[in-house]
């Protein structure tokens, strides 16, 4: 079988939701029993690295500002996410989120909003150092950093970018501020940093962050994707063990994408988000904004729905609500990487969000 080749952008397979009525129930449920209740927002599509797994070197062509949500469109519809469907959590996302302007107070107005969602932000972590008291007193409640190497050659390899320090500061702000747990996203990539696993878990260990390996998606602007060069899930806690002694976690781990092991008997844990090779789709929370206010029901659709244009359009708050609504309704069963017939989106990470 041919995995992972690309097909009609759009196309439906026999795995899609049913097309059966929507019961009348406010929350963002789905055909197949999933509610989302977490709300991952992009705040854009720009980055200041430029890791080769997802961008080329020349970076990409940004949106243009006038597509991408003001902070008060942002603030509406996260406020109709937490009041009328049901979301919980919130996770700021990009690009890279601390590039979004005046974002200490955009984040001090989402803790302000009723019901108080739980608000977490996926950054690299490079100017966070000095900020990280300020996002803290805004109300943030914990980061994520992507970091994929602890060895500078390594780490400006793969980012293009010689800034290891500053997402070492900015690792340390965040726990210093209580900004805890901190986590820590790394992915490893054949023949780039696979041999650093250790190290990674290492670090985390010593400073009391965190890791969390992912595999690596087909969510690349240059389409490059390759599953050969992908370390999967059953790799990743070979090369760990080499080391420590990995048990299951006993915590039971409901719609949370990692596996958790506990490293040495605990109470310490690694974490391992297996996407492509164990995905998690049957217990899926998520629900998707992009910068320039499109919903996703699932980050590898290649169907979105357009929200911005509504709220410029001047519909009601419930008029959105509704269309988040059908548009949950109508999400598949998974994301169908290892079906022959996948086919790869057309935004990459950056401008989806993670």
């Amino acid at each position: 079988m041919n995995l992972g080749t690309p097909a009609v952008p759009g196309a439906r397979s026999s795995g899609q939701a049913a097309t059966t009525p929507r019961p009348d129930n406010p929350a963002l449920i789905d055909t197949f029993g999933r509610v989302a209740t977490d709300l991952r927002v992009s705040l854009t599509d720009k980055c200041n690295l430029r890791c080769s797994y997802c961008m080329p070197a020349e970076g990409l062509e940004w949106m243009p500002g006038e597509q991408v949500l003001s902070d008060d469109e942002l603030v509406r519809l996260m406020d109709i996410a937490v009041s009328r469907l049901g979301v919980t959590d919130i996770r700021l996302t990009g690009g890279e989120p601390l590039l979004r302007p005046h974002l200490e107070d955009l984040v001090a107005r989402i803790t302000s909003l009723e019901p108080r969602p739980r608000l977490s932000m996926t950054t690299n972590g490079i100017g966070f150092a000095k900020r990280a008291k300020a996002f803290a007193e805004a109300g943030l409640d914990r980061i994520n950093v992507s970091l994929d190497s602890v060895d500078p050659e390594t780490f400006e390899r793969i980012t293009r970018r010689d800034r290891l320090r500053h997402v070492l500061d900015g690792l340390a702000a965040a726990r210093d501020a209580g900004l805890e747990p901190v986590k820590i996203n790394s992915v490893l990539i054949r023949g780039e940093n696979d041999h650093e696993a250790t190290s990674l878990l290492r670090f985390a260990l010593e400073n009391g962050y965190h890791l969390r390996f992912i595999e690596q998606m087909p969510l690349d602007a240059q389409h490059g994707w390759n599953r050969t060069n992908m370390i999967t899930a059953t790799e990743i806690l070979d090369l760990l063990s080499t080391e420590f002694t990995l048990t299951p976690s006993p915590v039971e781990r409901g719609g949370a994408p990692a596996e958790r092991w506990l490293v040495d008997g605990g109470p310490a844990e690694v974490g391992v988000i297996p996407s492509v090779t164990r995905p998690f789709c049957a217990a899926c929370e998520r629900t998707r904004l992009t910068a320039d206010g499109a919903v996703r029901s699932c980050l590898f659709s290649n169907d979105e729905t357009d929200l911005r244009m509504l709220l410029r359009g001047g519909a009601s708050d419930e008029d959105v609500a509704n269309v988040w609504r059908d548009t949950m309704w109508g999400k598949l069963a998974g994301h169908e990487i290892n079906e022959a017939g996948f086919a790869q989106p057309l935004r990459p990470m950056s401008s989806i969000g993670g």
